[in-house]
């Protein structure tokens, strides 16, 4: 077996690099319209696109993995990933590039697949500073990508984006299969595939209205009928799921009383670090004649990318801290983290320095609280199921992310001033922004104050060796 060392660094490389998806176009995603000669409502898919596929796919892939080994579910989904960037770089049009987004989202599962490895080959001593890492990768990839796009971008024409990401995904995935051991657990039983139709019409119908609404309005037919229906799905797959004897998640493990508040605090965790990702960004580049700072992308993604760093440095320490005062209290100090940071923001936001200083506080905060989910979670399912587990997790923040893109981008869009006949967000919007995020972590705080020490489960179904 390859050492233990390489397995952690290439499956942290792969979450990087699924990661980095989420700020790829980031750059040019106020010229697509004119780049992709379209409409903003149809180029928004450009982004939605990839946020329905990483959902729907994180806790398929993850019960997949389950069942016919996790490396052979990570080369498949980094083969996605290539392929979708091939696409996309090759395209001219809008279809092409939201093709290819779609599959490029579906590279997401790398990471909670992972850290399921993880925990079926490394020793014991090392399992929690890996995870650590690993789950980290989901803020860190994309704060260090971002600088890079805009570089991108800059320099070159858009396509080449899609290029670098096809050729990142190439390598991963040779890395991956020279490097990481072929899953030795498996979980048998029949894949739930009626499960996971259902699970995915569920969720796209929630997160279109969560996503869309502010561009279709709230209260509009398009909204209401794709969350109401959504939830109504989603609501009849759990009934069936509790029902079957192979289904595709399990829902009385997920009910565990840790499981389900450690979920829970995934979505406001998500949405106080997408909130810092939708807010900063914005206050660093709006021009000075509207209150911010006028700094160009590549600066302003500098002055954002220490949070991504902070997360990187943390990890190690993260898992040694977990093992000696448990994953609850790490979780309870990265939200105390974050209701400090935007504390902080609130009264100090008016130099750039200042905003550097907040981002230092988020990659704390995150840092600590994206460590302690996946052990809170693998410490209270068998470990047949941490694949999927960790996928509903990860489908938990996404959930969180969604939302603060959709609250936050509405509050910047209402409180709005015109400056040489462009809309802008105003003091009052980032102000409110902040206070949507402080609200956000305090709750997460109030969440992981209930979860119980828990002890992992012996486990509960058979497990076939390759």
């Amino acid at each position: 077996m390859p050492r233990q060392g390489a397995i952690v660094t290439v499956l942290a490389i792969a979450g990087l690099a699924s990661s980095f998806m989420f700020t790829l176009v980031v750059p040019i995603q106020s010229k697509l319209p004119e780049l992709l000669n379209a409409s903003r409502d149809d180029t928004a898919w450009v982004v939605t696109s990839t946020l329905l596929a990483a959902a729907v796919m994180t806790p398929i892939a993850g019960r997949l993995g389950d069942m016919y080994g996790k490396r052979r579910i990570v080369l498949v989904l980094l083969a996605l990933l290539v392929a979708g960037s091939v696409i996309a770089a090759a395209s001219t049009g809008i279809v092409g590039v939201i093709v290819g987004r779609t599959l490029q989202g579906a590279v997401t599962g790398v990471i909670p697949l992972g850290i399921s490895i993880l925990r079926d080959v490394l020793h014991e001593d090392r399992v929690d500073s890996a995870i650590a890492l690993i789950s980290a990768t989901l803020g860190v990839g994309g704060a260090l990508g971002l600088p890079i796009s805009a570089l991108i971008t800059e320099r070159s024409d858009w396509h080449v984006l899609f290029w670098v990401s096809a050729g990142l995904g190439a390598v991963v995935f040779a890395l991956v299969l020279w490097i990481v051991p072929v899953s030795a657990l498996r979980t048998g039983g029949r894949f739930d595939y009626l499960g996971a139709l259902g699970l995915a019409v569920g969720l796209i119908g929630v997160l279109l209205a969560v996503s869309r609404g502010n561009e279709w309005g709230w209260a509009s037919p398009a909204t209401l009928a794709c969350g109401l229906g959504g939830i109504v799905v989603l609501l009849l797959w759990g009934w069936y799921e509790l029902r079957i004897a192979d289904p595709l998640l399990d829902l009385r493990v997920a009910a565990r009383r840790p499981v389900l508040l450690t979920n829970l605090a995934s979505i406001v965790f998500g949405f106080s670090l997408f909130a810092s990702n939708v807010i900063y960004p914005q206050m660093l580049e709006l021009p000075t004649a509207a209150g911010g700072f006028g700094l160009p992308l590549v600066a302003a993604s500098l002055v954002v990318m220490p949070a991504g760093l902070v997360m990187m440095v943390l990890s190690p320490f993260s898992g040694r801290l977990a093992r000696t005062v448990g994953p609850k209290l790490l979780l309870v100090v990265g939200a105390i983290a974050l209701v400090l940071t935007y504390g902080f923001t609130l009264l100090f936001s008016s130099e750039v320095w200042q905003i550097l200083v907040a981002n230092i506080g988020i990659g704390l905060g995150i840092g600590f609280g994206y460590a302690a989910m996946p052990m809170l979670i693998m410490r209270s399912v068998p470990q047949s199921e941490t694949g999927a587990s960790n996928g509903l997790n990860a489908l938990f923040r996404s959930l969180g992310t969604s939302t603060a893109a959709a609250v936050v981008g509405a509050v910047l869009a209402t409180f709005a001033v015109e400056i040489d006949g462009v809309p802008v967000p105003d003091p009052a919007a980032f102000h409110i922004s902040f206070l949507l995020g402080g609200a956000a972590a305090l709750i997460a705080l109030l969440v992981a104050l209930f979860i119980p020490r828990h002890r992992a489960p012996e486990e509960r179904h058979p497990s076939l060796r390759e």
